[in-house]
Formats: C-alpha cells, sequence, structure tokens
C-alpha cells in the first residue's frame, strides 16, 4: 500500500503566504484552504496513494518544550487569518474522508516520524508531503520526501540527499545539532554554519563520534574552539532536532485509507465558505442535499421526496396545459429548453422537429416563468420577432443581488447556500427541477434583506433591457477600422525603429525580459529590485522612468498603439458579426459594486481618454437611415455623495450649476474661483474623484505629479471645507464594520469581509470599498433605473427608436430622422427624472452619424 503522510501545518503556513488573502462575503478567510487543497489535489493525480494521514501539532506543549523552555521561544503567532482556517480545514479533510493525526506532547513532526517507521516496517511505501526539510531525516529506501515548492514538489530519496548534502538523512541529524535551526530556536554551536557542520560530519559521521576526539578529524583552531565551548548546546540540539519515531498514535497503515466522502455535508460546508470551483474539482455531485426547517438544519433524503417524470418531449400538447395563473420553469441555453411544470420535466433540443417553433410558442405562453439566466430567452425571443412572457423571477439574478461576492451563480450552489433541497436525483433535469422552490427560498430572501423592490423595478426588467441591445447591437464601419489598422501598423513600425535605434539593437519590445535588459542593463537607467524572472517593467515602473530616457516614452506609446491594433482593431473585426453590426454581450451579474459590465467586445474598457482611443468611436456609426443619440450623466458620482452626505457646499455648487473642480480648486488652493488655472482645475478634479474611491496621498501625489507632502495637503484642505464628505465616508466606514455590508441609497449591499480583516493591507482595502460602495453602487443603480425607463417609454410612445449602448454613465439610442427629436427628449427626460435626488441630475444629448460626432 501506499501511504501519504501530510505535514498539515506546513503545508497549511505555505498555502496562507502563497496565496493573497481570500475571503468569503462573511469575512471567513479561505486562502491558506484553497492552497492546501490545491497542493493535496496535485499530490494525489502524481502518487495515488491508498491512504492518507494528515498530521497537526497541538497548542499544548511537547515533550521538547518540557525538556528545554527555549525551543521554538522566538516564534511569532500564527497570523489570526490562519489561525481560523486550521479548524476548518481538519473539518474539510473529515468530510472528504480523510484522517486528521494529532497527538497531544507530542509534534506534527514526530507523527510523521512515526507513520513513515511503521510502513516502512510493514513493507509500505510512504510519501511525506511538506514544506519543511526536517523530514530529510526520515527519507529510506521506502520512505521519500515531496518538498512543496512555489513552482513544483521536489522529490527527495537517499541518492538525492547524498547528492545535494554529502550525508545519509539520518546524518541530517547531527548536521542540524552543529548549525542550529533558528526558526525553530535550536541554538546549534555558536559560529557553526551549514557548510561547516556538513564538513564535520561527512568526517565524523556523528555528534557523538565528532566529540569522542576532536583531534582525529580536520578542524580548524576556530571552528575547534567553538565546539568545545558548545558541546552542551550540540547535545541540547541533537534532542530537540531528532524526530520522535515511537509517537503513540495508530500504526497500522490500513487505518488510514480513504473513504468515501460525506457528499452533501462536505458540499453544504463548501457552500457555506463560498468555495464553489474546489466543490466542483472535487466532483461532489449526486449527493443527499441539506434543507432548512423551522430554522433547524436537517437532512432531507432525496428518496423521500415525490418523484418527476422527466425527458417528457416538449410539444404543442404540453404548452396548451400551461396556461395563465399556472406556474412553470425554465432554463435555456440557446440549443436546449428544458421546462418544467406542475410534477414533470420537459425538454427540446436544436435539432429536434420545429425547435424554434416550439420554443417560441413556450416563450408566448401565457403561464407564469421562473428561469435561470433568463436573459438568453429574452434574446432568443427578440432575435426571432417576438417577445417572452410572463417572465417573473430569475434566479441568477437574485443570487447576484443577495451575494454579489459569489462572482459564480449555479442552480446547484444557490440551493446549497440557500438551503433548498437540489433534486441530484432528476439526473439531467436536476436543475429545472429545483428551480420553483429555490425562487421562492430567493425570494424570502430578498424580502428579508429589503433588496425585492431594487429586484422587482430594477433588475428583472433590465434583464429585458439588455436582451434587446444585444439583439440590436451597433453598426461597424469595418473599412474605417481596417483603415485605422494600417495608419497604426505605420506608427508601430516607425515607433519600432526609433526604439531599435536608441537601444542599439532589435529586440522583443513586448517581452518584459529583453525590455528590462535594455532598460536597465544595457541603457543603465535605476531598476527597482530585480526577482528571478527579471526587471519589472510595468506601466507604473515605465512612468517613474519617462523623464531618464527619450524610449521609456516611446515604449509606453508602442504599448498603446499595438493594444489597440490587437484588442479594438484586429479584436473588433472579429466580432463583427454577418449583419454588419457587433452585438456585445451586456453581463448583468459580474461586478461587485452592481455596475453593468460587456464582452465580445468590451465596450467599457475602449481606451477614451487618450485622443487616439477616443477615435475607435468613429467606427460606432448609425444604422442607414438613422443617427445615433448619446446622452451623458454629468458628474453622477460626485452628485450622488452631494446628495448622500448632505454637504451644503457641494449641493450649492449642483443646484447653481457652477463648475465643481472649479470650485474645488477654489477651496483646495485657498484662491478666487476667477483666478483657478487649468493645472489647479486638474489638481481639484483628481481630489474630488479620488476621495469617492477613498484614495491617499501617495497615489494622489503619484497621480498629479505632486509631492505626498502636498497632495496630503489638498486632501485635508478638501476635507475641511466639506467636512460632511468626511463624516459620511467615515459613517459608512463604521457601518460596514458593525454589518458586514454597506448599502446604496436603493438598498443595493456589498459585502466587505475585508474590514474585518487583521491584516493592515486588506482592511485598508476594505475602507477604500466601503467608501466607494455605496457611490458607484447608487451610480450603477441610477444608470439601470434609467436604462428600464427609456427603454419603457420608447416602446410607449411607439418611436422608431431603440437603445443600443450603455457604457458607464451614457446611454446611446439608434433613431430615425422623424423620432429623432422625440427620441431625444425622451432621453434627456427620463435620465434626468430617473431618481429624485437633493441635487438635480444633468444629462448632456448629442447626436451624429458616429458615436464619435454624437458624443462631441
Amino acid at each position: 500500500m501506499k501511504l501519504l503522510c501530510i505535514d498539515g501545518n506546513s503545508i497549511m503556513n505555505r498555502a496562507f503566504y502563497g496565496i493573497r488573502i481570500l475571503t468569503n462575503s462573511k469575512g471567513i478567510c479561505t486562502n491558506a484552504l484553497t492552497g492546501f487543497m490545491n497542493i493535496y489535489l496535485k499530490e494525489i493525480e502524481e502518487v495515488h496513494p491508498d491512504c492518507v494521514a494528515v498530521a497537526f501539532d497541538l497548542k499544548a506543549p511537547t515533550f521538547r518544550h518540557k525538556a528545554n523552555a527555549s525551543y521554538k521561544a522566538n516564534r511569532k503567532g500564527m497570523p489570526d487569518e490562519l489561525a481560523q482556517q486550521m479548524p476548518l480545514i481538519k473539518k474539510l479533510l473529515g468530510l472528504l474522508g480523510i484522517k486528521t493525526v494529532e497527538c497531544e506532547g507530542y509534534e506534527a513532526d514526530d507523527i510523521l516520524g512515526t507513520l513513515s517507521k511503521a510502513a516502512s516496517d510493514s513493507g509500505n511505501e510512504c510519501y511525506i508531503l511538506t514544506g519543511d526539510r526536517d523530514s530529510f531525516q526520515l527519507v529510506s529506501e521506502r520512505v521519500t520526501v515531496r518538498l512543496a515548492g512555489t513552482k513544483e514538489t521536489k522529490i527527495y530519496t537517499p541518492d538525492r540527499i547524498m547528492e545535494e548534502y554529502g550525508v545519509s538523512p539520518r546524518q541530517m541529524i547531527e548536521v542540524k545539532a552543529l548549525m542550529g535551526d533558528t526558526s525553530d530556536n535550536i541554538s546549534g554551536v555558536k559560529g557553526i554554519g551549514e557548510k561547516t557542520a556538513l564538513n564535520l560530519i561527512q568526517q565524523a559521521g556523528t555528534v557523538e563520534n565528532l566529540y569522542s576526539d576532536l583531534d582525529k578529524f580536520t578542524i580548524t583552531k576556530g571552528n575547534r574552539a567553538k565546539l568545545e565551548a558548545g558541546h552542551d548546546d550540540a547535545i541540547d540540539s541533537h534532542f530537540l532536532a531528532e524526530i520522535c519515531l515511537e509517537a503513540p498514535v495508530e500504526k497500522d497503515t490500513a487505518a488510514y485509507k480513504l473513504t468515501a466522502p460525506d457528499a452533501a455535508e462536505a458540499k453544504a460546508f463548501l457552500t457555506e465558505l463560498e468555495m464553489l470551483r474546489l466543490m466542483e474539482r472535487l466532483k461532489l455531485t449526486g449527493a443527499d442535499s441539506k434543507s432548512a426547517d423551522a430554522g433547524e438544519e436537517t437532512k432531507i433524503k432525496l428518496k423521500d421526496l415525490p418523484k418527476y417524470e422527466t425527458g417528457l418531449p416538449l410539444n404543442d400538447d404540453a404548452i396548451a396545459q400551461m396556461t395563465e395563473g399556472k406556474k412553470s420553469a425554465f432554463i435555456f441555453d440557446g440549443n436546449k429548453l428544458q421546462v418544467f411544470f406542475e410534477d414533470k420535466a420537459y425538454s427540446i433540443a436544436f435539432g429536434d422537429w420545429d425547435f424554434d417553433g416550439i420554443v417560441l410558442k413556450y416563450f408566448e405562453s401565457p403561464c407564469e416563468k421562473t428561469a435561470f439566466e433568463g436573459k438568453k430567452a429574452h434574446r432568443f425571443a427578440f432575435d426571432n420577432g417576438t417577445r417572452l412572457n410572463g417572465l417573473t423571477f430569475c434566479c441568477d439574478l437574485a443570487g447576484y443581488l443577495l451575494n454579489s461576492q459569489a462572482g459564480e451563480y449555479t442552480v446547484e450552489n444557490l440551493c446549497l447556500t440557500y438551503k433548498v433541497t437540489y433534486r441530484s436525483d432528476m439526473g439531467d433535469f436536476a436543475d429545472v427541477c429545483s428551480l420553483l422552490p429555490l425562487a421562492e427560498n430567493l425570494k424570502l430572501q430578498l424580502e428579508q434583506t429589503e433588496m425585492l423592490k431594487l429586484f422587482n423595478d430594477v433588475e428583472m426588467p433590465l434583464c429585458e433591457v439588455l436582451a434587446s441591445m444585444e439583439h440590436y447591437g451597433v453598426r461597424a464601419d469595418t473599412n474605417g477600422i481596417r483603415e485605422f489598422g494600417k495608419w497604426l501598423k505605420k506608427d508601430i513600425e516607425a515607433l519600432t525603429k526609433q526604439i531599435y535605434d536608441l537601444a542599439g539593437g532589435e529586440f522583443n519590445i513586448a517581452s518584459p525580459k529583453q525590455l528590462g535588459e535594455v532598460l536597465f542593463e544595457k541603457l543603465g537607467l535605476p531598476a527597482k529590485k530585480k526577482t528571478k524572472s527579471g526587471y519589472s517593467t510595468n506601466a507604473e515602473v515605465l512612468e517613474e522612468l519617462a523623464d531618464k530616457h527619450p524610449i521609456v516614452r516611446l515604449v509606453l506609446e508602442y504599448r498603446t498603439l499595438t493594444k489597440l491594433s490587437s484588442t479594438y482593431v484586429d479584436g473588433l473585426l472579429k466580432e463583427v458579426e454577418s449583419d454588419g453590426r457587433v452585438h456585445s454581450v451586456f453581463k448583468q451579474t459580474e461586478t461587485r459594486t452592481g455596475r453593468i459590465s460587456s464582452t465580445e467586445p468590451n465596450m467599457q474598457n475602449i481606451p477614451v481618454r487618450k485622443e487616439i482611443g477616443r477615435n475607435m468611436r468613429k467606427f460606432f456609426v448609425a444604422g442607414e437611415g438613422c443617427t445615433l443619440l448619446d446622452a451623458d450623466y454629468s458628474q453622477i458620482e460626485l452628485r450622488v455623495l452631494a446628495a448622500v452626505c448632505g454637504d451644503e457646499n457641494m449641493r450649492k455648487t449642483f443646484e447653481e450649476g457652477t463648475d465643481i473642480h472649479a470650485m474645488t480648486a477654489s477651496q483646495v488652493f485657498g484662491i478666487p474661483a476667477d483666478m483657478v488655472l487649468p493645472e489647479m482645475r486638474s489638481a481639484a478634479k483628481a481630489v474630488n474623484f479620488g476621495i469617492i474611491y477613498g484614495i491617499g496621498a501617495f497615489s494622489l501625489s503619484k497621480d498629479i505629479g505632486v509631492s505626498v507632502a502636498e497632495a496630503k495637503q489638498y486632501i485635508k484642505n478638501y476635507l475641511d471645507n466639506f467636512p460632511k464628505v468626511s463624516q459620511f465616508m467615515d459613517k459608512t466606514v463604521e457601518d460596514g464594520i458593525k454589518n458586514g455590508y454597506v448599502t446604496t441609497i436603493f438598498g443595493r449591499r456589498r459585502y466587505i469581509p475585508e474590514l474585518s480583516a487583521t491584516n493592515k493591507v486588506m482592511q485598508a482595502f476594505g475602507k477604500r470599498a466601503a467608501m466607494n460602495a455605496p457611490i458607484q453602487g447608487a451610480a450603477a443603480d441610477i444608470i439601470k433605473i434609467a436604462m428600464v425607463k427609456v427603454y419603457q417609454r420608447l416602446k410607449e410612445e411607439k418611436l422608431d427608436a431603440r437603445l443600443i449602448l450603455q457604457v458607464h454613465d451614457e446611454l446611446i439610442i439608434e433613431v430615425t430622422p422623424e423620432d429623432k427629436d422625440k427620441a431625444s427628449a425622451v432621453l434627456k427626460e427620463e435620465m434626468e427624472n430617473a431618481v429624485k435626488l437633493a441635487v438635480p441630475m444633468e444629462v448632456s444629448v448629442g447626436e451624429g452619424e458616429s458615436w464619435y460626432l454624437a458624443k462631441g
């Protein structure tokens, strides 16, 4: 048999420091758990053990501590973020059928030593997985140490120990007795390092032999004096360094055989921790689910639940039964439709007779519908000239609203999270058979968190709006894009030649390694610390070097142009469909703040801060016989801030239509508004928006090119002049710490577990997120509300106009000339009146044949 012995503390420690801090929405850290399981699963695939034992230390003192009070006395306590994960990994391992071993008075190393000896003595193979070299002394013909590293696991056999150290595995004890171990506070012989210790043991074999006659060995006068003075320390250190092979633990290897996991409990536990990807990797499927009854968790056996008929063909007769007042649930992915109605599950797949016709008949049917990813159904209906009727609930949208941290939403995960029995016994129809009870529970959760109105009035109708936008898309000027690409290519070639001339030769400009060598070795520019992979040449580093050598500015420009070429020329051309339009996919459950995102292409990321990036707008044009209307909120986040914090100065500025940035500059620099220079206004603008994002003096100084002291003074002046902003931010952070989340004025929650972290960097991130979330989240809510209202109004007034794009705080409509003025009025009116705040919303509307011209 093969036994895999894992040093639990060592691997958890390595995982904790190897992966950035991860938390779930409740603030529970999971990075060490994630890293441990990643390492474990990799080892299982490589070793294929029959038995696994994971050894852990206990807090109680061991026989070494009792013998020597200084043993490990210099060790810092375990970080709270790691300590809270130790009981979690033990519980998880138990649920997965993996044995954990602890023994009072002994360390994990002693357990590994005992189990490895017992396995070897009984003719079995043992593999020790650890991050420490202490276990090298345990290596033998039947015991292999697998040393976990950041990139690879190193395999240590007796031959490798001899090759690297020139001693046998057991002699590693003798070496440590002489050289000591600062991490364990084992003194060794003062002044004897690893190189000398290895040399001495290679000669003497053991510490005892060495001290039996120091004259027999080749030892310098200085080292001899050190050895003589440190004799007692060497003996004590030998005792502390030697791993015990007889700890009182179960020694029968067979006792550590892997057993079947408790899949239901493991799924519930991982769902609670929000470690859903790990759950998928562990293939925890087909088990009983957990449910909640009157507040108490009880196991519900699937065999006790009512059985449904599944796999029935969806046809006209089945759809005819789905009349008004009756409930159904469906899942549609474009190629297959599954419908649950009463106690039956129906399906139809692409290629079946009249697939499109049957799907559309169901979508048009009057029954009430619950869905998962309902936007796909809306899109299919629009693409086929009809509409989806009766959709009242989308479980994925509810899951997102309840916890935007999750990042991934599936029917099974939501069932586990919200204690709904997942009908895995229904096989391929498990998801659709679980939707109706899941929807009921999610609706209850939305009520309890006071987000049901936000769900019903904003997220659900927005689902249809986004599908409509995807359906219509926006026309692309492909010839213009190609010409722009040719122009970019010429500029890139010219830049490349200039860079080569300044570098004194050709190299791969896109290679950070080669660029680093040119900048920091060949040209001698000041470099930051060199890592194993080479010099850092990221944008931040290059910006700091921009005034040191002309090549740096050229490299930055080269990167800008090559990204435009690859992403927004080549990439955009690939997304143009046969109708000549780009049909971007708008995502409603992607961001933590509530903002809409898009892909294929990502319209939100078009680089418009530079003129060359803004030119990309020229290639999004109106359809034949139409024009584009572009409406943009003016400084929406600052207006939200003014409204929610109640600062009279800020409110007055917006009410009077004064330039907020000029006014801020006047306050920050202490000068009259008519004396504010353009660079002062720019600095004030950076302060205005920086405050929303919790910017610090260091970051602000880099953004506007002033000293940290000046930036600190700017922020102080700002907060002195707008005291209620500071009060609001402080109160928001306090509420976030107390509740674990912050909310927008519309009730949208963002959970911020980082606020409860002891790690100062994480805490600082949590505070910035808490300050920003109510502002950015409210801005996201407002644009969503406006989209819904504009969409509905255009339909009500039967205008030949359609909403086709949303980019940040901007809405774009394609409209015929006849309805242009009416549509423009609707757009401005609905956006400015989407919500009533203490300050007015201001919207400017432009028009043109392209997005560029409409933007003005």
